[in-house]
């Protein structure tokens, strides 16, 4: 198949728009329209990786963490990145990246790491604001049920673990075409009332240009009137890390080892224990320090993250414990993930997870 068809899937599932302003998910390398062999699936792009591409037949390279976030002045062989574009550019091998917009989908890394533990009752730590829409559409009462339909098909109208979701208020619309206009109903210069109905759904940005094609594609006017607005609400689908709870209350060392096997983790620094059961769990893949204060507030017993520095430890204050077990340890599952995904889609296409294990640091 095709480069785009991979890319649009992917899209399609983790939309780009739900990546950090400070990110570059998507394709860092390559051409859409080439075809696509074999896919190799790892957390990172290094110099070993582009060589088992190579070795494997594979010319697509699909990893978590970009490999571009600055812009580059050449490309040579002074550095590894050079390198690997070099590399990849001189055998044909794509490059495409799914990092915070996987990282901020509830069904994306955090959710991986929360089925490793254990966790049941997840949802997202901190949702995301400015994610949402309300669209509004006035449609004659005997086409309510159409418009509903085809929207609903289109994205709108879910909220949580809802679908179909709409509310409608009737009331009387007035129109006067003009004699440019082709109307549905009503003649030129004559003036109009009609027995309408009110339509009111949330959409998320991502589905707002379908949304807006089916509503166009499902109404009787010639013109269609409609509002669409910018919302302050959280997306509780969307965000940064995950809370959940343990299936039944663990001691604090007992689970701290459970974490410790569950990711291979060389060392966990943890902070002062709380002498009590650990049971609400937070946790976020990658560099997570950000969220603690979230944590605390929805009273979470251990906060599980990486990249903690010093001095971030302090912000436990006796009220939560910290445990990072490590950037890569925590995203480590990601890889595995992106590859169920391509099979759910593409169950007969070539994909293989790295045998490489691309963790810079090494433990004593």
């Amino acid at each position: 198949m095709k480069l785009f068809q991979l890319t649009a899937y992917l899209e399609e599932r983790f939309p780009l728009n739900l990546q950090e302003d400070y990110d570059n998910s998507g394709l860092q390398l390559g051409d859409p329209s080439m075809e696509i062999t074999r896919v190799l699936v790892a957390l990172d792009c290094t110099e070993a990786i582009v060589k088992e591409a190579i070795d494997t037949g594979s010319n697509v390279i699909l990893v978590h963490h970009p490999i571009l976030f600055k812009g580059i002045k050449r490309i040579g062989v002074s550095t590894e990145i050079e390198r690997i574009l070099r590399q990849c550019i001189k055998h044909d091998i794509a490059i495409y990246a799914i990092h915070t917009n996987l990282d901020n989908h509830i069904d994306g890394v955090n959710a991986k790491i929360a089925e490793t533990i254990g966790l049941t009752q997840c949802c997202v730590l901190q949702p995301k604001q400015h994610t949402l829409f309300k669209l509004v559409v006035y449609t004659p009462v005997d086409s309510e049920e159409r418009v509903h339909e085809a929207v609903c098909a289109a994205g709108a109208g879910n909220i949580g673990n809802y679908y179909n979701c709409g509310y409608a208020t009737l009331g009387t619309g007035t129109f006067t075409p003009n004699e440019k206009a082709n109307p549905t109903i009503g003649e030129a210069h004559v003036p109009t009332r009609l027995e309408e109905a009110k339509m009111e759904y949330i959409l998320e940005k991502n589905n707002i240009g379908a949304v807006l094609a089916a509503m166009k594609a499902a109404h009787p006017y010639e013109e269609v009137a409609y509002d669409l607005i910018a919302l302050e609400n959280s997306n509780t689908q969307v965000g940064s890390g995950m809370i959940g709870q343990l299936p039944a209350p663990m001691d604090e060392l007992e689970f701290l080892s459970h974490l410790k096997q569950a990711f291979n983790c060389g060392v966990i620094r943890y902070t002062a224990l709380q002498q009590k059961p650990i049971r609400t769990v937070a946790l976020c893949g990658g560099a997570g320090s950000f969220l603690l204060p979230q944590a605390i507030q929805q009273n979470a017993d251990i906060f599980i993250s990486g990249d903690f520095k010093y001095h971030e430890f302090f912000g436990a204050e006796d009220k939560i414990v910290i445990a990072d077990i490590g950037h890569y340890e925590s995203e480590q599952y990601t890889s595995a993930l992106l590859v169920e995904i391509i099979r759910e889609k593409f169950p007969t296409f070539a994909v293989q997870l790295t045998v490489n294990n691309t963790n810079p640091i090494n433990f004593l």
